[in-house]
């Protein structure tokens, strides 16, 4: 690795070399978790650079394959699993002043990486909208989503982005001794979305959009978990009565950390926080008489002391973030329990975990199904007892995408996605490309019976 040959061939570019403001721009939200917060918080880049265009993304990424740089790529860094973090140091390339809005047209939109996801939306509006989006909406970049993303806000509708449809085209660039600049659609849209910038840089996106319309949002209560849990997952099969979110809170989640909902929820009761389509209130309204909740807030009519804000923003993993505001030692899962009857797995996971473990439950779609996701609330104690609380979810049937790891295929199925490695082999031949986060790549064999731990990661400083 030549650094100070890399930095003096880009020089004329915007390029940082300050140690305090590459520490800062060299971290994502790893920090959500007690693991990796051990293991990676001393982890930074050597330099970082901010292209403004695509061709000085490939001037970068040919430079920087010239001398041996790896290269880690990142947006606004609101990931959680560690996927921007520089383990071998190197190049930090910052997209997000690569941020137009291209071009709009009915049911889409194109846009480079850095475009903020709440910039997305303001230019779409007022007919058109994102269908999904991060609860970092505010913050987040649309390349980071669909590079470190899953789901979320508009998941119970349109499920995740890896569903056929949900990206439309991804434009990448290779990291060769020339770069190729490819256009993907179709299959070949896996085998770049979703892969941390391991295997190419995207460099234009084309996303579909969805109706636009000015959601009412509405926290519920309901005295019994089971039963605000089986609210949600009714409503969202209405198909008749258009949401966008639908989320479940254990008590005392809202009591104990929703500082501003808290006054109005009682001891011991659950709260569902759900977007509604305008048009589809009375629907709504009759679905929830038939249950026994009560609206506590509704954006359109309600008025508090104190607002809430946007309902979104305590959903998702802004939930795990209000948390641990309150508690430090909070930190979370991501639990799959499925589209097929999830609802009983829910309530043996609570069973057996609760106050440990909090119930907090997206309802999503997988399949044209209704499905339902945890990011659950743990009070962390040991790297042990985490492990054993992951095991045991697993043995129930649980899916766990663990948060807690900063690979992909650990923070996944702990299967290899032959087509990201085969695109990683044929695009990224140096493996240069934010090493460290592809398993398969460094270790083909590993039997995932225990955390991955990279050899090439840098080690922090005596």
């Amino acid at each position: 690795m030549n650094l100070d040959a890399a930095k003096a061939a880009l020089s004329h570019l915007d390029l940082d070399v300050n140690p305090a403001s590459i520490k800062a721009k060299s971290r994502d939200f790893f920090w959500y978790s007690p693991v990796l917060k051990a293991r990676l918080d001393h982890v930074t880049a050597d330099f970082v650079v901010t292209p403004r265009t695509e061709a000085e993304v490939i001037e970068v990424l040919k430079v920087c394959h010239a001398h041996d740089v790896p290269v880690t790529t990142r947006g606004t860094g609101t990931g959680n699993y560690g996927q921007a973090m520089p383990l071998a140091g190197g190049c930090v390339m910052h997209l997000h002043k690569m941020n137009r809005i291209k071009d709009i047209q009915p049911g889409r939109v194109i846009v480079e990486p850095g475009a903020l996801l709440k910039d997305i939306d303001e230019a779409c509006a007022p007919h058109q909208e994102l269908r999904m989006y991060s609860s970092t909406w505010a913050t987040a970049t649309i390349g980071g989503f669909v590079a470190g993303g899953s789901g979320g806000v508009g998941s119970v509708r349109w499920g995740g982005l890896r569903d056929l449809g949900n990206i439309i085209r991804l434009r990448v660039v290779t990291m060769e001794a020339e770069p190729r600049v490819l256009d993907f659609t179709g299959e070949e849209i896996h085998r770049i979305s979703h892969a941390y910038g391991t295997n190419g840089i995207i460099t234009e996106l084309e996303m579909p959009l969805a109706p636009a319309y000015d959601w009412v949002q509405i926290f519920v209560t309901l005295d019994d978990f089971a039963a605000a849990n089986r609210m949600a997952y009714d409503l969202a099969a209405e198909d008749g009565i258009l949401i966008k979110l639908a989320t479940v809170f254990e008590a005392p989640i809202a009591q104990d950390y929703f500082q501003r909902v808290a006054p109005h929820v009682g001891t011991g009761q659950a709260v569902v926080a759900l977007m509604v389509a305008p048009h589809a209130m009375g629907g709504f309204l009759t679905f929830l008489a038939r249950h026994p909740a009560q609206i506590i807030y509704r954006s359109d009519s309600t008025k508090w002391d104190r607002e809430p804000g946007q309902i979104f923003e305590y959903c998702w993993n802004h939930t795990t973030l209000r948390a641990m505001k309150v508690d430090t030692s909070i930190t979370y899962l991501q639990v799959g329990y499925g589209s097929d009857d999830p609802l009983p797995l829910v309530e043996e996971v609570r069973a057996r975990f609760s106050p440990e473990v909090l119930q907090h439950v997206e309802v999503t779609r997988s399949g044209g199904r209704v499905a339902m996701g945890g990011l659950s609330l743990v009070k962390f104690t040991t790297e042990d007892r985490l492990d054993e609380i992951i095991r045991q979810h697993e043995e129930m049937g649980a899916l766990i995408f663990n948060p807690h790891r900063y690979t992909l295929e650990e923070g996944g199925r702990q299967t290899v996605d032959l087509r990201q490695l085969e695109f990683k082999r044929e695009a990224d031949p140096k493996g240069l490309l934010n090493p460290g986060k592809m398993i398969a790549w460094d270790d083909p064999d590993w039997a995932y019976d225990r955390m991955y731990a990279w050899p090439g990661l840098r080690k922090a400083a005596e």
